[in-house]
Order: C-alpha cells, then structure tokens, then sequence
C-alpha cells in the first residue's frame, strides 16, 4: 500500500512536470504564430479549424475575406462553366465578323449577318456581367436579365416561325438566338445559386445570413444593373426591328425570286411587257441595272412609261444581291459576280436575248462586264450618269468602308427604321425598295461588299471587259449637268466612257439634272428619246458573229 501510494505521487508530480512543459510548448507556438505574417484564407482553407482569438464565440466577422460563396464546390462549378461559355461566345463572335468579309464554308446566311453577330454581342455582354459581379447577387440583375431572356424569347420564336426569317437568318442566325436565351438563362440560374450559396455559408461561419452591403457591394450591384438595364434597352429595339421585318416578309413582289450560284441565295427578277417581233426578228428587250438604289424606286417607273408611250415593247429588272427582295451573296461579291448572277437568273427563268442594256451609276460597272460576256446577245447599250472604273476607289476608301460597318453593327437596332415606322409613317414599300431601302441591314451589307473589293477584283473585271467589248455595239451616255460641274474629273470620265465603244449614238449631259437624271422631266425625256434611237441603231448593227 505504502509503495502504491509512493507511485502515484511520484507520478502525480511527473503529470504536473509534463502539463508545465505542454503549456510552455503551446506558448511558444503561438507566440511564434503571432509573430509570423498571417496567411490569406481562400476556398480551400480549413476555415472553422484556424485559431480563434481569446473569449471567441467560434464565429467569423461578416467582413472576413474566408467568408465567400466560393467555398461551395457548386458556385466553384458555375463560375468555371461561365468562363467556358464565355470563350465558347468569343470564338462564334469571331467567326461571325469574319464571315462579315469573308464567308466560311457553310456559314453563309442569306440575311445580312449582323442580327446574329448583334446576338452573340448581347450575350457576351451578359456572361461579361456573370463573371466580373459573380459575388455580388442581386435580385434586380435577376429581374433584367429575365426581361432580356423574354424578349430573346420573343426574337427566337418570330426567328423560327416566319419562313423569310428563317431563310434569311438561316442555321447561323437561329443558332445564335438560341444560344442567348439559352445564356440568359443561364446568368439568372448562376446569380441565384451565388445568392443562396452566399447565404449559407454566411450562416455557416457567421452564425446568421448578412443583411447589409459593402459600399464596394453596392457600387457593384449598381454597375450590374446599368449595364443590364442597357441590355434590357438594346434587346427591345432588336425585337422591334425584327417586327418590322416580320412585317415587311409579307409585301409582295412583281416576278419570282430565283436561286444562283448553287442555290447559295436568291435574287428577284422581273420583266413587263410582251416579246414582239419585226421584219420576222425578235426585238431587243431592255434589260435595266439600277445604279445605288433599287431599280424599284423610280428608275423602273421611268421605263414602264416609255412602255406605255410605246417606245419600248418588253423590259426585265432586278434587283443585285442584297437589294430590295434579293438575298445577300457571300463575301467577299464582286461586281463580276453579280453579271454572273443575272446571268443565271435570265436562264433559268427561260429568259433570252438580245438584250438592250440600260444601266445607272455604278450598276453600270455590272452592265459593261454582262455585256463583254455576251456579245452577242447584247445589241445596244445605254449609260446613264456612269460610274467609271477609274473612279471605284471613291467608293472602296478604307474610312467609307468602316462607316458601313459600323452603320451595319448598329442596323439591327433600327433606330432609324422603328422611328419612321411610329411617327413619320413609313411604310413596307419604303423599307424594302422604297426611299429608306438603305436602312436595312441587308442593304448596308450590300454596299459594304461592293466596297471592299471595288477597287480591286471589280476593277480588273471591268477593265477586262472594256478591252473585250464589241467595238460596233451602239452606245448612249446620258450624263448629269451638276455632277459635271461640281467634278472636273466626272466630267472627264464621263467623256472617255463614251468611248467606249466606236459606235457612239450620242452624249447628252442634262442641265439641271442630278446624278439620278430620271428624277426630272427633262432627264426622263431625253432618255426615252436617246432610248427611241438606240433601239433603231441596235437594228441596223450587224451582230457579231464571233467573239473576240
């Protein structure tokens, strides 16, 4: 007994000396800890098992950094997708304005391949927002972007539901609608998942969800909202947009859209009148090419009264790729290949020769090349206020192409086209071929194609064509007055184009006319008269027999 109780007291004071040394090693630990600079919590630290200061409740402070939605391997999740989803965006975004110049194989659309690259800014624009304000939820960035995936709702709905829309806009243009409803959605599933998951792990690690905001927390929420608010603006205006081309879908057009260059799009052509015959030959029919605007708006007014008056038995028009009922062609389009286009919209509508051409502005470059391509079945031609090859660089400068561009980027929001729909009472006839035809995004792609390569592949195909030209073939040029006047250089161009062939009919330069000399009665009357002639001078020309 003695011996036991010996022991423990022995071992008593040994407990006693080993409790001292721990306590003294604790000490030093945390006095070594105290001294070391302390470390940054993140997602992956063991937040609960840190050391707490004296009299702790076994809480973190609301403010600390440790305290983060990120913690949750399920935000960790959506935040990585985002970022994917984001670099998915960037790379369509890119193929899309690179098909604006130069269309990949299959991208094509028959529209103008701005609605689509419109879209996938738009949704840029919300991953953008997801990612730079992830941990700032908010129920008002909810709201708008829910209001942004309804009207995108909308867009995709009237996208797939109109048949000219969806020919139009094509596999590209609906695929990039439904990718943003799709990402709209997306951005609201994230900011709520973040809400929740900030929720609970403040509950976690503060003991009680935080009610108040940061001023950083707040200057955040409020730049989500602007941004989204703006979104919200922008996606209303497309949606009216694409209204109003729902809308004008329904206006009917005189003759039939027909399919070229391997039915990659179609282009509108028309033609009035009867064929008549004299001396048992067929007479010519005029084949009109409209110069900057449709031939619809008045240009093919001037020629259904010279066939009323009798000048003329028979005309055809229509309608170059991207203008009034045509589709886009692909990029890069040069004029060449809208003389091929014609070409092959004139033979598969049964459509022969000979042909009278009749051609304003710089739709005369694609009658001079069509017309070195058939010289046989071309008997006359007739230029009114000509664009001359020499010039096309007016048209192909490097600051004129971007303004279409940029005008093109902006097209789908229709500002222009919603306000004269809603208070200056423009109507379908006005959008589509009429006197606000160049509002349309089709139309300023159009223009930006012909731009691009004016000086260039439109250049070398017209200058070919000139040194291929018939010599014999009767030729009118019919210029304007002010345009003289005002460019020494027009003027000068104006002279050598009626050299352009040895068989001049006649050169008028019309006072007081504009460069769209049918717009006065004067213009309009020497025509028919110089057109009266040029007809009786393509009968008595021999046709070639041969081509050179």
């Amino acid at each position: 007994m003695w011996g036991s109780k010996k022991d423990h007291e022995e071992n008593g004071e040994q407990a006693s000396i080993n409790g001292e040394a721990a306590r003294s090693t604790r000490s030093a630990r945390q006095s070594r800890r105290s001294h070391e600079p302390r470390e940054e919590p993140d997602e992956r630290t063991r937040l609960l098992d840190r050391p707490r200061p004296p009299n702790s409740d076994g809480y973190l402070d609301p403010d600390d950094p440790a305290v983060s939605p990120y913690n949750l391997w399920s935000v960790r999740f959506l935040r990585y997708f985002t970022i994917l989803f984001f670099m998915i965006s960037c790379l369509w975004w890119t193929l899309l304005l690179v098909s604006i110049f130069v269309s990949p194989p299959g991208m094509h659309t028959r529209g103008s391949g701005f609605f689509d690259f419109a879209y996938t800014c738009l949704t840029i624009g919300n991953l953008l927002v997801a990612i730079i304000f992830f941990v700032a939820p908010a129920r008002a960035l909810r709201i708008t972007t829910a209001i942004i995936g309804g009207f995108l709702l909308v867009d995709m709905i009237l996208i797939i539901a109109v048949p000219r829309l969806r020919i139009e806009e094509g596999w590209v243009g609906i695929a990039s609608v439904v990718w943003a409803v799709f990402i709209a959605g997306w951005c609201i599933l994230t900011d709520r998942i973040v809400a929740w998951g900030k929720k609970e792990e403040e509950e976690r690690l503060t003991g009680r969800p935080e009610t108040r905001r940061t001023l950083k927390e707040w200057l955040a929420v409020l730049a989500a909202s602007i941004l989204t608010v703006i979104f919200v603006v922008i996606v209303i205006l497309m949606t009216g947009t694409l209204s109003i081309r729902a809308r004008d879908a329904t206006l009917g057009s005189y003759g039939e859209r027909i399919l070229v260059d391997g039915d990659k799009y179609a282009v509108h052509l028309g033609c009035v009148g009867n064929i008549s015959h004299t001396d048992g030959k067929k007479d010519a029919t005029i084949l009109l090419e409209a110069g900057e605007d449709p031939a619809e708006y008045d240009f093919e007014h001037w020629a259904y009264a010279a066939l009323q008056n009798g000048t003329i038995s028979r005309y055809c028009y229509w309608d170059r790729p991207g203008y009034a009922w045509s589709d886009n062609a692909p990029s890069p389009h040069s004029a060449g290949m809208s003389a091929d286009a014609l070409s092959e919209a004139l033979a598969r509508s049964g459509e022969e020769g000979p042909w009278i051409l009749v051609a304003a502005g710089t739709g005369s470059i694609v009658s001079r090349i069509f017309s070195s391509r058939h010289l046989k079945q071309v008997t006359g031609i007739m230029l009114i206020d000509p664009m001359h090859e020499d010039l096309l660089h007016r048209i192909a400068s490097p600051g004129r192409g971007f303004m279409l561009w940029a005008w093109g980027i902006i097209s789908p929001l229709g500002l222009e086209r919603l306000g004269g729909a809603l208070f200056k009472g423009r109507t379908r006839e006005d959008r589509v071929y009429g006197r606000n035809a160049y509002q349309s995004g089709k139309y300023i792609k159009a223009q930006l194609q012909e731009s691009l390569v004016a000086d260039s592949l439109s250049k070398n195909e017209v200058a070919s064509a000139r040194n291929i030209q018939s010599s014999d073939t009767p030729l009118v040029i019919v210029s304007s007055a002010i345009e003289c006047r005002r460019d020494v250089e027009w003027e000068r161009k104006q002279k050598d184009l009626s050299k352009l062939t040895e068989n001049l009919v006649s050169w008028d330069v019309v006072n007081k006319a504009p460069h769209q000399v049918w717009r006065t009665l004067d213009g309009r009357t020497i025509m028919e008269k110089r057109l009266s002639e040029l007809i009786k001078a393509a009968k008595d020309t021999e046709m070639p027999v041969e081509i050179v």
